[in-house]
């Protein structure tokens, strides 16, 4: 009797898809919006952290380092519920009005994807040979220049980290649902809705959307796997 529903559900959600339904179109574009936005914020701050992480050997990397590989399982509703307390009307950050809104999820998903980026990242630059560096400063490189060169060299290991970031927030509920409210037309993306329509038993939409977003995460582990056989 189940397999019969999930079934009966595919076959509707292919239905869904095909007839070009706009509001599973619509969620579909904001998911991508958001975590598109979470991706290059969280860009901003966690390659320069990753590089310097990776680069330099300050008393307490390390430390740090592990501070940043066990938060890679942090849980999404634990974030989402701190964020919730500091994006409140009574909240110290509730004067942005980030509260049910897209930018308020991005933000949200760039903080949850930091650890994500700097941790690849700086394993992707301690990766190079450490004879790049040294050919750049015999050549008479600068500190930025020699960096640069490393970076470059790294370039695919980088790109691996912000799809893996991607993949990370596009597919995460807890953010979503806390700070973005679910509010149909506006803050409602791809999990939200997913969790949305099965409990109001909508079977058919929620594969529809599901399906959707397996096919987004999917086809960016896909890239993954390209980009690192070509390394």
């Amino acid at each position: 009797m189940t397999l019969d529903i999930i079934l009966e559900g595919i076959i509707k959600a292919i239905e869904l898809i095909l007839s070009g339904n706009q509001e599973i179109f619509q969620i579909t574009l904001r998911s991508i919006f958001v975590s598109s936005v979470a991706v290059s914020l969280a860009s901003l701050w966690s390659i320069p952290i990753g590089t310097v992480l990776a680069l330099k050997r300050y008393f307490g990397v390390q430390i740090v380092k592990g501070i940043f590989n066990g938060l890679l399982g942090l849980p999404t509703v634990t974030l989402g519920l701190l964020l919730y307390l500091l994006f409140s009307h009574s909240g110290p950050l509730g004067v942005f009005d980030l509260l049910y809104t897209l930018m308020g999820i991005a933000i949200g998903q760039a903080i949850l994807i930091t650890p994500v980026v700097v941790s690849f990242t700086t394993s992707a630059i301690e990766a190079i040979d450490p004879e790049f560096k040294e050919l750049a400063r015999t050549l008479g490189a600068s500190k930025i220049q020699e960096t640069l060169v490393v970076l470059n060299e790294a370039r695919n290991g980088i790109i691996l980290a912000l799809i893996a970031a991607f993949n990370r927030g596009i597919g995460e509920l807890g953010v979503a649902i806390m700070i973005g409210g679910n509010i149909r037309g506006f803050t409602r993306v791809l999990t939200t809705a997913i969790a949305l329509e099965t409990t109001k038993g909508n079977i058919s939409i929620a594969i529809a959307l599901a399906i959707i977003l397996l096919v987004i995460v999917v086809s960016l582990s896909i890239i993954i796997n390209l980009v690192g056989t070509t390394k």
